[in-house]
C-alpha cells in the first residue's frame, strides 16, 4: 500500500497523508469529494447513476490516490490512475474521448493516464498538491512506469478566449516532438477566438511543465464540463531535475 504521511507539528494545521484507496468506502469517498468540486462547484454534467457521487466506466479499472486529513478522516484530495494494463483490459484510455491518441502507440505499454484531480476548497495549499505529487512518484517509480500523461481543463467561462490564448502562449514553448503529437476529436475553435489576451497558466497546468511535461497539441472541448483540454505528457526519464529531487528521490 501506497502511504506517505505529512504530519504537522503545529496543531493549528491539518495533519494530511497519502495512500491508495484500499476498499469500495475509499473509492466512494473521492466520488463525493469529486461531485462537489466538478458538479457543485463547476457545474458540469456528470452522467453518474448515484446521487452525490461523480461514477463513470472508468473507476473500477482505476487506482485512486487519497488525500486524507487524519484528524476527520476526509478525504480532501485525489488522483485517479489508469495504468497501462487496466487501460488495455478496459480497451482505451479516458483521453481517447476526446483525443486521437494514434501516435502514443509506441508508449502506451509504459503510460500511465492520470485525471479527475481535485481539492477539497478548504486544502487548496502547497502541502495538499505536494502529497498528491510525491504519491503519483511513488506510483510511478514503484511500477516502473515511464510516462505520465492526461488531460489538464482550462475553464471556458469566458467563451474559451483565456484558453484559446494561453494555448498560444505556450505552443511555441512547450510542445511535444511531432512523434508525440494527439489530435482533438472536439477542437477548440482557436480561429475564432481571441487569442492575444494576457493569461496566467493554471497553477495545475504551471506544475506539469515546471516538472518537465509538453503539451501534445491543441486543445479539445469538453462540453460536459464547458473546459478546454489540453493532451499533457511528462516523461520521467525527463522530469526536472529539482522536482526529481523533490519528488521521485524522495518517493
Amino acid at each position: 500500500m501506497l502511504h506517505l504521511d505529512s504530519r504537522k507539528k503545529d496543531s493549528e494545521r491539518p495533519s494530511l497523508s497519502v495512500a491508495l484507496a484500499r476498499n469500495e468506502d475509499d473509492v466512494r469517498a473521492a466520488q463525493s469529494l469529486r461531485y462537489r468540486v466538478f458538479g457543485e462547484e463547476m457545474g458540469a454534467r456528470l452522467h453518474s447513476r448515484e446521487p452525490g457521487l461523480d461514477t463513470d466506466m472508468f473507476d473500477p479499472y482505476c487506482d485512486h490516490l487519497l488525500v486524507r486529513d487524519d484528524n476527520t478522516g476526509e478525504v480532501v484530495g485525489t488522483y485517479r490512475i489508469l495504468s497501462p494494463t487496466e487501460a488495455r483490459r478496459l480497451g482505451n484510455y479516458y483521453s481517447e474521448s476526446e483525443f486521437d491518441l494514434t501516435r502514443l502507440q509506441h508508449i502506451r505499454s509504459s503510460m500511465v493516464e492520470i485525471g479527475r484531480s481535485c481539492v477539497h476548497p478548504d486544502y487548496r495549499t502547497g502541502a495538499t498538491i505536494t502529497l498528491l505529487w510525491s504519491g503519483l512518484a511513488e506510483y510511478m517509480a514503484r511500477n516502473g512506469y515511464e510516462y505520465l500523461a492526461g488531460c489538464a481543463s482550462v475553464s471556458m467561462a469566458d467563451g474559451g478566449h483565456m484558453a484559446a490564448s494561453l494555448y498560444e502562449q505556450l505552443k511555441s514553448r512547450v510542445m511535444s516532438p511531432v512523434e508525440w503529437r494527439v489530435f482533438p476529436r472536439c477542437p477548440l475553435p482557436l480561429e475564432a477566438l481571441e487569442r492575444n489576451h494576457e493569461v496566467e497558466v493554471p497553477p495545475l497546468i504551471r506544475g506539469y511543465l515546471r516538472a518537465g511535461a509538453v503539451i501534445c497539441g491543441a486543445p479539445a472541448w469538453d462540453p460536459d464540463f464547458n473546459t478546454a483540454d489540453l493532451f499533457i505528457l511528462l516523461p520521467m526519464s525527463q522530469i526536472n531535475a529539482r522536482y526529481k529531487r523533490h519528488f521521485v528521490e524522495a518517493a
